[in-house]
């Protein structure tokens, strides 16, 4: 490649020139090449540990005029070919230009000029990602690709200096970190270190320091351990590598989230040496860091962030912090954790102005908000652009009605529209607090069913008012009074300034009233119900009425949500929670519907209205619990694993105790996917969900930890799960809220208490204030970062449990060992994967279903298999292994959607590898019969198929059979399409399953006739099967002897079912067609056609009558051919004589003799081994202009095919010699990483 001119000083050290002219030098890098010795080696290693260039490109063309000391490298090369291309172009374009030149100088600047621009116009032609990444990173990149044999689809993140350490050794090399692997190369003294490692194959990752490593970096794979050390910068590399993992989790996980995931932004100006994935990852860290801390909607993208103080009127303090710009909001964090956070929605903004700078308060900025809030920063370092990018987000903000514009002083902002509320008194005065009643907009199904539009606790409790309670009454009014005061204080709605205060006030417990209100601020629900209205009814709209396999589980868990409760013992309170599910599971099919969502749910439906009940569940489900309800409940696992983890840091006696019990893993589920309103009594969880919407998961895993603390005692005297379960059982009963003004619900759970004396009752303040005494050590980051690292171990040990289900779904007689299957198991999953992250052509693929059957959900399509088939199969048939390839694919995908599972990839795998002669032949001989070929591949038989009437016994069957099956399949198409969007339900699969369950054994009876053609093709694959064999020569002469017997038995059996089904005397077409019905020979003249037309076959009595018949021309005259001649004086019926090569070339002006085309046969000597049996006087030309017709009387048995290779011992031992997989499945590993789509596209373009 040509290089832009850098300075070379000394140009001979560790390089020896092979060529020179007066301008150019050609050099070879040392060691490169033969020979090379110590000095090599040593060069070599140097390249490695200093990242030289001339590891990849070992020649170059330096630029040097005469009287300067001063080179030039203007090209590099990876080979000689390259480099002397390169060479050549300078000899012929530049030499004669550069002798006209006096000045040395100006021959330096005009080449410096000319290598310039043809690298500018090579970018030209590049593609615009191309250019993202500078110079230095691009190298390293060509690097990475020839080093490890990666596809141009495998993008380079970033690379680093390290030692991998092999046994005590370290290796110092270079780590890469690409999208999809994890690869390290070292060479040291001639001792080479390659490493390539599948990100989601990664099953730990950890950053650790022990004595042996020094601060290193530990990945485990399933099969290995390696520890990576001597970073530069430790904890950036350690971060990426999370990232990636985390994406390649994330892939195995939900494809479509993935594939989300990987649109990154472009970035708008490239860094040296930083590649722009790099720069792209970091950015998505920062956002996920963002949303997170302010709970953001998942669409928020942040602009940038920059130090600045916050003036606190509240306690009159400028708080130091960070103000972060997002596309719709400002937020602000303090420096101390609890200080202050404030969100600042820019629908809100009414006015930003710049006040003038002082001493005190420099560069100050306030912004105005519609609830009469104004907050003023200061020390912001670049305040005008800072200004000039609100505006622009100010811009931007959707205004619902023509907002007046209002300027500040230098500014010029815009300002949005007010809510979409309703305009009544009390939404005027806190237009950005959910208090008010959301009454207006919600009579979208009031024809059809009674909607709730508030708290349904609000419609089903007592009509007395709070004062009629007692002290718990004067207790609530205090509480409304303090978070009136705090909101006086701290502003009320979306812009409150969340401190310490705030937390203090949650933990006292929200008032009843309240409740509703705070808990969609705090989740970030408000932001997302008020930029999205409307969409909620939009949803139920659609949803209602449509059935799928969640509505039915919706239905069925509608009344066991909280039964006890007087809201949901009516239709009112269901069909509320029947909508809200509904349309949730509407909104996010990958989730759909989970069992404890509804308990949840009712709760939420409790204390908002149906909307706000359905934003705070999209808000649960989809960013403060993620993954927690889906299929597999992986996000619960994850944090049933940091607990596990966290017991053994805080509570390392009863740790080991409730590993032994079992426990933690029984009682943890029901814990975190309910938040404990399933095992607590209603009113005492609810005050735990209180503090969960404030603080996030950090809540539910403190108050679990403080739960095992307060019965360690008799936790660690228990002798079985049970008894820990029934002790745990019982303290949660009797966790009781004594402030709570409700009705006490009884609570279910209760019946566990048995009838000894009920252990004391523990107030849920108590243990709230414990849990925050003795475990509030925890960071939000850090659960973050042990949720990366269970992850890893959740997610393997999911795919692991998937791989023995489908393994043990495989049936016994398959042949394979477990291993063996295990193994099979693994490569088809990487082809799967490989596909999503090299681009597939085929869209099904891109998408794995993880709600599907284990068996079902990765799967392959024609060219994954393809790949796949031609690295495992025992039958390699050089260039006609694709071809083969195609029918097997054709043959085992029997639903017809163009993607085989793994059970019948192994079937097809076990057909060649397992079973005895006759099982291999009868995969062979259905591998040449439709549906496996394919109709392009038998193009004369189709149009023989126009010429004539479909009644051959043998063919009729086999299209009956086939015309059935398409049947079948459009009938089950319809019937998919008539049900509309509702998917097969669990009993349709147990159906599948019970029919795939009854073996149907196939005899060779069953086995459909082949005709002509088909046998030619079948004949093809044998050829091409033995070109590559140790006995090749024998095993073509057996066949050749094999296929001339076929085709004389074959012409026998025609001419004997053509005499027994002619009447004596009868010479018209209609007796043949009879004899031709019962010998199964393929069909004769339609009525319309002129029988004068059609190639008659001679009469019975014709001397002239030989073993002919039609012939058949291949699609190609061109090429070789196989010719087929009997001898003249024998009887009818004798087998045909093998012919030396002499006789055969003596024999060619016989005149007596059929053409039979074998097609592109792959065999070198084919015309030595040119075989003859006798039929009819036809000339070749003859034959060619008959162009394609089909010798459609001639068919042959699977049963006379077996008979005849009995007889050739060769083929025989061929079929039955043992092949190991084992060995090709380790191939097809090392070469997994270098598949290429390129590749793909050839393939079908030769195919096609």
């Amino acid at each position: 490649m040509w290089l832009g001119p850098e300075e070379v000083l000394v140009a001979n050290a560790l390089w020896v020139t092979e060529r020179a002219n007066p301008f150019f030098v050609l050099q070879r890098r040392r060691g490169h090449g033969k020979g090379g010795g110590l000095t090599g080696l040593l060069v070599g290693t140097l390249d490695v540990v200093l990242d030289s260039s001339a590891r990849v490109a070992p020649y170059r063309i330096l630029h040097q005029t005469q009287d300067s000391q001063v080179y030039w490298t203007v090209a590099c090369g990876s080979s000689r070919k390259e480099i002397t291309k390169h060479w050549e172009w300078l000899e012929n374009n530049l030499l004669q230009t550069l002798s006209i030149f006096d000045n040395e100088e100006d021959i330096t600047t005009f080449v410096k000029g000319k290598i310039h621009g043809i690298i500018a116009e090579e970018n030209k032609n590049l593609q615009p990602q191309g250019d993202e990444d500078p110079g230095k990173f691009k190298e390293a990149e060509l690097k990475m690709r020839k080093q490890f044999g990666m596809p141009e689809g495998e993008k380079l993140v970033n690379y680093y200096s390290c030692s991998y350490w092999k046994g005590r050794v370290p290796r110092q090399g270079w780590l890469y970190l690409t999208v999809n692997h994890l690869c390290f190369y070292s060479f040291l003294l001639g001792k080479e270190v390659s490493l390539v490692v599948q990100w989601v194959d990664v099953t730990r990752l950890e950053k650790n320091a022990t004595l042996l490593f020094p601060e290193s970096i530990r990945v485990d794979t399933r099969d290995q351990e390696l520890f990576f050390s001597m970073f530069l910068n430790i904890t950036e590399t350690f971060k990426l590598m999370e990232q990636l993992a985390n994406l390649a989790m994330r892939q195995l996980l939900d494809s479509e989230g993935f594939l989300e995931d990987k649109a990154l932004p472009r970035p708008i100006r490239p860094h040296r040496n930083i590649s722009a994935l790099k720069r792209d990852l970091d950015a998505r860290a920062k956002n996920e860091c963002y949303r997170a801390t302010f709970r953001l909607p998942r669409d928020e993208r942040l602009d940038g962030h920059t130090g600045c103080t916050l003036w606190t009127p509240f306690n009159k303090l400028h708080i130091p912090g960070q103000m972060f710009i997002s596309n719709n909001y400002i937020c602000f964090a303090s420096k101390e954790e609890d200080a202050c956070h404030l969100i600042i929605p820019l629908r809100e903004v009414t006015i930003v102005e710049k006040a003038d700078s002082s001493s005190v308060l420099p560069s100050p900025l306030s912004i105005s908000t519609k609830s009469k809030m104004t907050f003023l920063f200061a020390n912001l370092k670049d305040r005008d652009f800072l200004v000039q990018r609100i505006s622009d987000f100010l811009q931007k903000t959707p205004s619902k009605q023509p907002g007046s514009s209002t300027v500040g002083r230098k500014a010029s902002v815009v300002d949005p529209a007010p809510e979409f509320l309703p305009a009544s008194p009390e939404t005027s005065e806190q237009p950005t607090s959910p208090s008010s009643p959301l009454s207006g907009h919600r009579g979208f199904c009031a024809q059809e069913v009674p909607t709730a539009s508030q708290g349904l606790l609000k419609l089903f409790r007592r009509n007395s008012p709070v004062e009629d309670f007692g002290v718990k009454g004067a207790k609530e009014k205090m509480k409304e009074e303090s978070w009136d005061i705090h909101f006086f204080e701290y502003g009320r709605g979306m812009c409150m300034y969340r401190t310490a205060k705030t937390r203090e006030l949650v933990l006292k417990g929200i008032p009843e009233s309240l409740r509703g209100e705070l808990w969609l601020l705090f989740s970030g629900a408000w932001n997302e119900m008020v930029t999205h209205p409307g969409y909620y009814a939009e949803l139920v709209e659609k949803s209602m009425g449509k059935y799928s396999l969640a509505t039915e589980e919706i239905e069925r868990d509608l009344h066991r949500s909280m039964p006890e409760h007087p809201a949901f013992q009516n239709e009112l309170g269901i069909a509320a929670l029947r909508r809200v599910l509904t349309a949730y599971a509407f909104r996010n099919p990958t989730i759909g519907y989970c069992q404890a969502m509804n308990i949840v749910t009712s709760v939420l439906l409790l204390y908002g209205s149906e909307e706000e009940a359905f934003w705070l569940l999209v808000a649960l489900c989809e960013r403060m619990l993620p993954d927690y309800y889906n299929t597999r409940v992986v996000g619960a696992l994850v944090d049933q694993g940091i607990f596990e983890e966290l017991t053994r840091d805080f509570l390392p006696q009863l740790s080991e105790k409730m590993q032994d019990l079992g426990v933690i893993s029984s009682i943890s589920l029901s814990w975190f996917l309910t938040l404990f309103l399933s095992v607590m009594p209603f009113e005492s969880a609810v005050v735990i969900v209180d503090c969960f919407f404030y603080e996030g998961i950090k809540v539910i895993l403190q108050v679990a930890l403080a739960v095992l603390d307060a019965n360690m005692e008799q936790l660690l005297g228990c002798n079985d799960e049970g008894e820990a379960m029934t002790i745990l059982g019982r303290c949660l009963d009797n966790v009781v809220n004594k402030q709570s003004t409700s009705p006490p619900v009884p609570h279910l759970h209760a019946l566990l208490t048995s009838g000894d004396d009920p252990p004391a009752q523990t107030d849920i303040f108590d243990l709230l204030k414990v849990s925050y005494e003795k475990f509030s050590s925890l960071r939000a980051s850090d659960i973050e970062q042990m949720r990366f690292k269970q992850r890893l171990k959740v997610i393997q040990s999911l795919e692991d449990t998937a791989k023995r289900s489908v393994v043990r779904a495989i049936p016994g007689d398959i042949g394979f060992s477990i291993e063996e299957l295990e193994d099979l198991y693994m490569v088809f999953k990487a082809k799967h994967l490989a596909s999503q992250y090299w681009g597939s052509n085929h869209a099904a693929t891109a998408r794995r279903d993880p709600s599907l059957p284990y068996l079902e959900q990765y799967r392959i399509d024609a060219s994954q298999f393809r790949e796949l088939f031609a690295c495992l199969t025992p039958w390699a048939c050089g260039t006609h292994t694709p071809v083969l390839a195609g029918r097997m694919f054709r043959l085992l995908d029997k639903n017809r959607d163009s993607l085989i599972n793994f059970k019948e990839f192994v079937t097809g795998m076990s057909g060649m590898y397992h079973g005895d002669l006759t099982e291999k032949l009868k995969v062979l001989y259905k591998l040449h019969l439709p549906p496996a070929l394919s109709p392009e591949e038998a193009e004369s038989a189709l149009e023989a198929t126009h010429y004539f009437t479909e009644d051959s016994s043998s063919e009729e069957t086999l299209t009956q059979e086939e015309r059935e099956g398409i049947g079948n399949e459009e009938g089950r198409e319809k019937q998919g399409e008539e049900k509309g969007t509702s998917p097969p339900d669990y009993r349709h699969y147990l159906r599948m399953w019970a029919k795939e369950r009854e073996v149907q054994k196939e005899t060779i009876k069953d086995l459909p006739k082949m005709n002509q053609e088909q046998f030619i093709e079948l004949c093809k694959t044998l050829y091409n099967m033995f070109s590559e064999d140790p006995l090749e020569q024998d095993l073509y002469h057996a066949i050749a002897t094999v296929a001339s017997l076929l085709l004389r038995i074959g012409e026998v059996g025609k001419k004997f079912s053509s005499r027994n089904g002619r009447k004596p005397g009868d010479s018209t077409p209609s007796g043949d067609q009879d004899g031709a019905t019962k010998e199964g020979a393929p069909p004769a003249a339609e009525p319309h056609q002129d029988p004068a037309q059609e190639p008659q076959p001679p009469a019975a009595g014709d001397p002239q009558a030989k073993a002919g018949g039609d012939t058949y021309l291949g699609k190609a005259p061109q090429e070789s051919q196989m010719v087929v001649e009997g001898g003249s004086g024998e009887g009818q019926g004798s087998p045909s004589q093998l012919l030396s090569d002499d006789e055969t070339k003596d024999d060619m002006s016989m005149s007596s003799y059929s053409v039979v085309s074998t097609g592109s046969l792959q065999c070198e000597d084919l015309a030595d081994d040119t075989v003859l049996v006798g039929g009819e006087a036809r000339s070749p030309t003859a034959a060619a202009r008959l162009g394609g017709t089909v010798d459609t009387d001639w068919c042959i048995s699977f049963e006379q095919i077996l008979a005849s290779i009995l007889t050739e011992s060769v083929l025989v031992n061929f079929f039955e010699k043992r092949v190991d997989i084992g060995l090709k499945i380790k191939d097809q590993k090392k070469v997994e990483r270098q598949f290429s789509t390129s590749s793909d596209h050839e393939q079908s373009g030769a195919l096609g």
